[in-house]
């Protein structure tokens, strides 16, 4: 018997959490202290990573990424249109042009096909970045990016806001963690509440470049630095500078001491979401309802399940008639009136508009139950054989 709604996502906080929260209110440090290293020496180690800059969000994560690639107003920049405007705003905070680039049909992440058109017809260095976004979850081949990269002249800001635990197998049979940035200079991530790590609001951005990591932490702090080697001048012990104009992107002690609990739980997580999307498609096979196409090379991550059909919105509106709340992730963010202003129109995408007429996520959390996702199950099998 299912009585109370069931959301799309949801957060998952356990005593431990609380536990580890309280201890940390309790200390001497409610920010800018201990708390925060050692989140990101964890976060780093899990992900392979030399460096993590923990921040405020996800967005400043973004935004300091580009900050550090010293992206300036009228360079260009490539990312997908099927994702958060985030992954575009971080970027047009710092003057870019955002350039869509289409979605591939089968994974529903930037097409790489589509990209090196793109970059063919142009001089080389005409772009700047370009920003893979992990969809959903799924981890993007940043190892064929590179390589592009490496030939146009771009750095690679992977978006994995998404799929923190995800993870795949490269060219060499090499298995990578997405953020051990590999092949990517910085990888950006999120600590919403209904992502894989919930600290509140918080994000954070792992690299394994000293220069990128020195203006992350830079800027993560107004631009500030105590360091005596770094500074101009040292008046005494009190003294620090104020070297760039950086912003107050910082996260809290207890936001981390947060993140250090969920941290633990991220493998079961994974596991957990892997297992709920198996038995989706289970469910799903022989019907009308299009379900996700996973390469056999990645570990996908399920921040999102995603399904395609026709009758999107009848299905979403019957759906929430069940107390069932399942979402439409994302409209495309080339639609939007902010972006419209710079020339962008419906018709530009075709794929991701295609995309965005027949998605719907389904709830995907680690803590639905085997009921819950009956519940689910049976109400949209129940839809289309109507």
């Amino acid at each position: 018997m299912i009585t109370k709604p069931i959301s799309y996502g949801r957060q998952y906080i356990t005593d431990e959490d609380i536990a580890a929260v309280v201890e940390t209110l309790k200390s001497d440090y409610l920010t800018q202290g201990p708390k925060i290293k050692e989140f990101e020496d964890k976060f780093a180690t899990y992900c392979g990573a030399k460096y993590d800059v923990l921040v405020s969000n996800g967005t400043a994560g973004l935004h300091l990424a580009a900050m550090a690639l010293d992206i300036q107003p009228g360079d260009k920049i490539i990312t997908t249109p099927i994702t958060f405007v985030a992954s575009a705003n971080g970027f047009r905070y710092c003057g870019a042009e955002v350039i869509f680039c289409d979605i591939n049909k089968d994974n529903f992440l930037l097409d790489l096909d589509k990209l090196e058109e793109m970059l063919k017809v142009v001089p080389k260095g005409t772009y700047k970045a370009v920003v893979p976004v992990d969809f959903a979850g799924y981890p993007f081949d940043v190892e064929r990016l590179r390589t592009l990269a490496d030939e146009y002249r771009f750095a690679i800001v992977e978006d994995a806001c998404h799929a923190p635990g995800g993870s795949y197998t490269d060219s060499k049979g090499v298995k990578h963690m997405v953020g051990d940035c590999a092949y990517a200079d910085m990888t950006v991530f999120s600590y919403h509440p209904v992502k894989h790590i919930a600290t509140g609001e918080g994000g954070s951005v792992t690299t394994n470049r000293d220069d990128l990591y020195e203006k992350l932490s830079l800027y993560r702090t107004h631009g500030i630095t105590k360091d005596s080697v770094k500074m101009e001048k040292v008046d005494g012990g009190w003294y620090y500078e104020m070297q760039e104009l950086g912003y107050n992107y910082r996260i809290t002690d207890f936001q981390a001491a947060l993140g250090i609990s969920q941290l633990k739980r991220l493998g079961w997580s994974i596991e957990r979401r892997q297992a709920i999307a198996h038995r989706y498609n289970e469910a799903f096979a022989g019907t009308c309802i299009t379900t996700p196409k996973v390469s056999s090379c990645v570990s996908h991550a399920y921040h999102l399940y995603v399904i395609q059909l026709d009758k999107r919105k009848e299905l979403y509106d019957y759906l929430r008639t069940q107390g069932i709340y399942a979402q439409v992730l994302y409209v495309p963010a080339h639609t939007m009136p902010y972006y419209r202003q710079f020339g962008w129109k419906q018709g530009d995408m075709p794929v991701a508009e295609n995309y965005y007429a027949h998605c719907l996520a389904l709830p995907m959390f680690p803590t639905l139950t085997d009921e819950e996702q009956e519940f689910v199950i049976s109400k949209v099998i129940e839809f289309v054989l109507k």
